[in-house]
């Protein structure tokens, strides 16, 4: 099991992170909106992150909003030279919180705009394109606002979130895509409906990944199982003393080379667990009774 991954590998500035990342949503407050429950632990988890290894930082200007990012400036500032931090454009949150798109060519600058601006950044080392659904702005104006932010050298490398096979392949098509984030863990897999739209899952764009050399990052990717995978994973949980979360991120650890895991917390205790998940070799015996 491999414990590094390499964003845009065939590119002139590919940047090679290690296998886990952390995702800052959870953050925030409850319904991923205003200042965390508990700043100096959040200040803290972030600290810690870094001095545990995870140099890939995943944020977002609309969670919040703009607490994550303000966090990380904050917490880490001035950054390492190996820190990656990423982060999401495409969307913004109104005062209901409710999540819409903001993804014209003028929004998606805005958006990178104020990034640059709350990270203290001259240039986002990588940003995904976050596709709500049912986008009125067609992907190719999306795409094409962001690879031209990309040659004014604001953006080093373009990521696309949410996305199916289908607006992959055609993403492919446009330019170099240098990550995916989409929803994916050992109970959810493929696309979930719900009533604000869809979320296309991991397993429907690994080949396509894995095929082009696109690190694919989970999110959402702790335990959501349901009751026989719940038991399933159990099993392995027990036979290694550990949770069945663990073996969640384990199992997404094993399951290709090309996925990075990006597990968020709002709790210390909580992360460190989930960075013991690294510990966890889990044998073929092990994936083909889980698979």
């Amino acid at each position: 099991m491999p414990s590094t991954i390499t964003i845009a590998q065939n590119s002139a500035h590919p940047l090679t992170v290690n296998r886990l990342g952390y995702g800052t949503m959870r953050l925030t407050g409850p319904e991923i909106w205003g200042e965390p429950a508990n700043r100096p632990e959040a200040l803290q988890i972030l600290r810690t992150a870094v001095e545990s290894g995870v140099n890939f930082i995943d944020t977002a200007d609309y969670y919040g909003e703009d607490v994550t990012n303000r966090l990380i400036r904050e917490a880490l500032y001035p950054y390492r030279n190996d820190l990656v931090i990423c982060t999401k454009v495409g969307a913004t949150r109104r005062p209901d919180k409710s999540w819409v798109p903001f993804n014209t060519p003028e929004n998606l600058r805005t958006s990178i705009e104020n990034n640059l601006r709350t990270l203290g950044q001259e240039q986002v080392q990588l940003v995904h394109l976050r596709l709500m659904g049912h986008d009125a702005v067609p992907l190719d104006e999306q795409l094409g606002a962001m690879f031209e932010m990309q040659r004014e050298g604001k953006i080093l490398h373009v990521g696309l979130s949410n996305v199916t096979r289908e607006e992959l392949e055609a993403g492919l098509k446009l330019g170099p895509i240098a990550t995916v984030e989409n929803m994916f863990s050992y109970a959810q897999r493929t696309t979930l409906s719900h009533a604000h739209g869809h979320n296309p899952g991991g397993e429907e764009v690994l080949e396509l990944c894995e095929q082009h050399n696109i690190p694919l990052i989970p999110f959402f990717s702790l335990l959501h199982a349901l009751p026989k995978q719940l038991d399933k994973i159990a099993e392995v949980a027990r036979k290694y003393n550990v949770t069945p979360a663990q073996i969640n991120l384990a199992w997404l650890l094993h399951h290709s080379p090309w996925i990075l895991p990006i597990p968020g917390t709002s709790s210390l205790a909580h992360f460190r667990e989930n960075m013991g998940t690294k510990d966890i070799q889990l044998s073929a015996e092990d994936m083909a009774n889980l698979e």
